[in-house]
């Protein structure tokens, strides 16, 4: 199949849909008549029934047509794909509808329809997933229009609350230093902790300081009263550990010249410190971690649909549609998001660049991590109760499923959950909640899982390895459980809670609170496939098929619940200030009037790694200057040798700097525009099998570190009984 691929000529078959496909689809009501015709002719091969050997061959012949497709670049075989996933997964609905449901006891019905309720969640996402990200836009920056003195004035606004100055400082300096006429870019500091060494801090550096007496409504409120202390014509926003590019403005505000209708524009939240799914499992900067589908397919997809939403940070904003639909939403804790939908409902444009300019640091800890996911889900099931985007005026039917499907994605809760324990219902009491044979079952459904993950691998590869997302919603699953719920009946219920950024695990433990939820169904599923070995052998062995079927979920759900645990098992993170791996020229200054040609590897506010020529001396405590640049300017700073890394790497410490070294350093390292460009080619490609594997491994790895720390924990709370064993030894 892979021969295969390579004779088909992708770009003839593009040119020539370009000539004659394209133009055919302009004639109003054509794409209308199209998409009827493949819907009733999907209907067709969806509810066509079939025996095992005609299910076996539509499987085996989906099969080799997607390893063909698969090879092929471009949207046109991604679209092919998805439509062949959408019609294995179409057959296998229509299967379960129709030939699955048949119960012999109330419990099994109850159970029964409760895991087609769950799978139907999923059709639904996987449905409005494929329309979202169907033709990625894909947009590039717009030329600013005129000479400086035409461009718009900006504020910038950094909110904060609770996170300590060293945070905040890089991200003012960077806004200080932004490309742009001094005379048309303010920035303010936000300060709802209203802190006295921030007030200091802003005066030091020369820029606005805004309080407000209450903290009402938390960033949204604060955000709302400095729209009223300020009259910029446009409003950046950047959350306080985000770090903008001096060439933010400059990339982000020549569409709203080109457009006069685009009142919001939002860039990628970029990461530069591992989450603790990367710092936990080992996988920082190897696989790509839980929002980079987001801002690296999905904005893209919505901006095609005219659907991107303001996500908070790392935006700018039009001040005359902000105020027209009063100021930034509060009526939920997804403030930024709902902003959007309001946005849209006036009629207004949006636009999303798929370039990182600013960066900032991910959560430290899971509990943290869990904190933010479970706002955000509220926040989402608040607006779909509050403001649903099927309902009400100004939004097209594809702003609605974009919107729709964004807020859907976070019900995830209850339907992972019952997938994580739907076998259990068999493996314990024997009851049918699949009234079909085992064999039946598998024809229908591997066709629906292989080739959605096919599907997804080609669509998705880049941006999300294949089967993490199993991950990232079995840890998650509990905790957004219940509120998402909460939110459908009661949308005023829950508060506001601020992710703290900027802290330090200083020794590695397991976090026994946040975990307890796995470690219950990590004991039913190890219970069920115990219970199942006994049937397989002993009292369903008329049943094997059955039994087998039932025990392979169950080893499936016992290798990504290990996945979560081992995210539970913190590793250290003794560093305030990350450092940011790159490869720079730079140049050392040494006292005695010897000049170095150096490599930069790393840095941060505090300090940097230098790669010397071999044979370099340079002792611990050494005072030196060193050469960065910007541009084509040299800038020095002071610093002092720390230590010796081994293979003529040195770690340097800055020294005490004037204002004007601090923004000269924030602009040779972070605010660099070429910075985070290529920060995502050290990521592994996507290989489902290998992602498998992988993801087992890490499983068994949890295993064990939830064993280690279970024993540890054992002998901290009896010693006495430890001390009396190694004694009995001893003897």
């Amino acid at each position: 199949m892979n021969r295969l691929a390579t004779h088909v000529n992708v770009g003839k078959g593009i040119r020539l849909a370009d000539q004659w496909l394209t133009p055919a689809l302009e004639i109003p009501g054509v794409r209308w008549v199209v998409l009827a015709v493949g819907a009733v002719t999907g209907l067709v091969v969806m509810t066509t029934p079939f025996n095992w050997f005609g299910q076996l061959m539509f499987m085996l012949l989906c099969w080799g047509l997607s390893l063909v497709l698969r090879r092929l670049p471009g949207r046109y075989p991604s679209l092919a794909l998805a439509a062949i996933s959408l019609l294995a997964m179409g057959r296998y609905a229509w299967w379960r509808l129709t030939s699955s449901i048949e119960f012999d006891s109330v419990i099994e019905s109850v159970l029964g329809y409760g895991l087609l309720a769950a799978e139907a969640y999923t059709w639904l996402v996987v449905v409005l997933g494929f329309i979202q990200t169907a033709w990625p836009l894909h947009r590039r920056p717009a030329e600013l229009q005129g000479g400086p003195a035409s461009w718009p004035t900006v504020d910038v606004y950094i909110p904060t609350y609770n996170e300590p100055l060293s945070v905040v400082r890089t991200t003012v300096l960077a806004s200080m230093a932004l490309d742009w006429p001094k005379d048309k870019v303010k920035v303010f500091i936000l300060d709802d902790g209203r802190r006295e060494e921030f007030r200091a801090f802003a005066e030091s550096m020369g820029v606005g300081y805004i309080v407000r007496p209450d903290n009402n409504h938390a960033k949204a409120g604060n955000l709302n009263h400095a729209l009223g202390k300020t009259d910029g014509e446009l409003v950046a926003i950047f959350d306080c550990d985000h770090i903008p590019t001096r060439s933010f403005l400059t990339t982000a505000v020549g569409w709203f010249q080109r457009d006069q209708k685009c009142a919001m524009l939002q860039t990628p939240h970029h990461f530069f410190s591992p989450d603790p799914f990367e710092r936990n499992l080992g996988t920082f900067r190897r696989v790509p971690n839980e929002g980079a589908l987001f801002y690296g397919l999905i904005q893209d997809g919505n901006d095609f649909w005219n659907a991107t939403f303001f996500c908070g940070s790392c935006a700018v904003i039009r001040r005359g549609p902000l105020m027209e639909v009063g100021g930034i939403a509060v009526e939920t804790v997804t403030e930024d998001a709902h902003t959007a939908l309001k946005l849209h409902r006036r009629g207004y444009t949006t636009a999303y660049i798929n370039e990182t300019q600013a960066a900032g640091l991910a959560t430290e800890s899971l509990s943290a991590h869990v904190g933010q996911r479970i706002r955000w889900a509220r926040g989402m099931a608040q607006i779909f109760r509050v403001d649903n985007p099927f309902l009400g005026k100004g939004l097209t039917l594809w702003q609605r499923i974009c919107y729709a499907n964004a807020m859907v994605h976070f019900f995830f809760g209850l339907p992972r959950l019952v997938f994580l324990t739907a076998p259990m219902a068999f493996l314990f009491f024997e009851w049918h909640i699949i009234n079909a044979g085992a064999i039946m079952i598998a024809l229908y459904v591997l066709p629906y899982i292989l080739q959605s993950n096919i599907a997804n691998a080609h669509v998705q590869g880049e941006h999300r390895h294949t089967f993490w997302a199993e991950v990232y919603e079995t840890v998650l699953a509990w905790y957004v459980a219940l509120p998402t719920s909460v939110a459908l009946i009661n949308p005023r219920l829950g508060k506001f809670n601020v992710t703290a950024k900027g802290g330090l695990v200083d020794e590695p433990y397991f976090d026994w609170v946040i975990s307890r939820p796995y470690t219950v169904l990590v004991l039913l599923n190890f219970a069920a496939f115990g219970m199942g070995l006994l049937r397989l052998f002993f009292w369903n062995t008329e049943e094997t098929a059955t039994v087998l079927l039932n025990l392979l979920w169950t080893v499936y759900s016992i290798l990504m619940l290990g996945a979560a645990l081992g995210v539970a098992s913190e590793a250290r993170q003794v560093r305030r200030m990350h450092r940011v791996a790159t490869q720079l020229p730079a140049t050392l200054y040494q006292d005695d009037g010897s000049v170095l040609q150096a490599l930069c590897i790393d840095f941060s506010m505090t300090g940097v790694g230098l790669q010397l020529p071999e044979g370099t001396l340079l002792a611990v405590g050494d005072k030196v200057q060193v050469g960065l640049w910007r541009n084509d300017t040299e800038c020095t700073f002071p610093a002092t040798v720390m230590l010796h890394r081994g293979q003529n790497a040195t770690g340097l410490q800055f020294d005490p700097m004037t204002r004007e070294q601090q923004i000269d350093l924030v602009q040779c390292t972070f605010a660099r525009p070429d910075t985070w460009r290529q920060w995502n080619d050290s990521h592994d490609t996507d290989r489902p099998l290998h992602g498998l594997q992988e993801i087992a491994q890490l499983g068994v790895l949890g295993y064990r570190k939830f064993w280690t720390s279970l024993m540890d924990s054992a002998r901290s709370r009896w010693p006495f009984r430890n001390q009396r064993r190694q004694k009995g030894l001893q003897a």
